[in-house]
């Protein structure tokens, strides 16, 4: 057996190693993001500039028209995407050093006032995979480009992946967030996608 398959008992039910998993982009994102507000340095996070100044940026940033370019070879497999309002896209944050991948816990964005949390706890862009997720506004399709607003990616982030929203399928009550993402969302202000 090598090194990269997947070692698992009997049952299926412990595997001792894990899969050795390659992602390819199916396209990437253009807009006028040049550096992300939120860096991971050291041990943790930083915000790049003060903190009104930059939750104003991020609102900006939700307001912007982006492109997600998607392969030309891969055209067709936009068909259909036109009929939804807003869409779920998975993209690659490449500008997260590999060393930074190694964090476990971070201050959420970079907040000293907020404690340390695990990284799955977080939206943190500093994760061991940094694949980051937004939901977007749909504003229209050029053949393989797809106009929209709200994405929060750097210009030339790779694109994983992207899924049709569909609220049905996300659940309505009984949702919980903890206070200090609460906290946080209010001080961005709501999305008005």
């Amino acid at each position: 057996m090598s090194e990269n398959e997947d070692r698992c008992d009997g049952e299926q039910t412990e595997c001792k190693t894990l899969i050795d998993m390659r992602l390819k982009p199916v396209g990437i994102i253009k807009n006028n993001i040049k550096e992300p507000f939120l860096v991971a340095v050291g041990g943790g996070l930083e915000m790049q500039g003060e903190l009104d100044r930059t939750m104003e940026h991020v609102r900006e940033i939700r307001q912007l028209i982006s492109e997600i370019v998607i392969d030309e070879s891969l055209v067709d497999i936009l068909d259909g995407v036109e009929e939804y309002s807003h869409l779920i896209v998975l993209y690659w944050a490449h500008k997260v050093p590999e060393k930074s991948r190694t964090l476990t816990k971070v201050h959420p964005m970079g907040r000293k006032d907020i404690p340390s949390m695990g990284i799955f706890s977080t939206c943190s862009p500093a994760r061991p995979n940094p694949v980051l997720t937004t939901v977007v506004r749909l504003c229209g399709r050029r053949e393989n480009v797809l106009e929209v607003v709200g994405m929060d990616a750097v210009d030339g982030s790779p694109v994983v992946d992207i899924k049709p929203y569909v609220k049905g399928f996300y659940p309505q009550e009984g949702v919980k967030i903890p206070k200090w993402m609460e906290q946080l969302q209010n001080e961005v202000g709501e999305r008005n996608l």
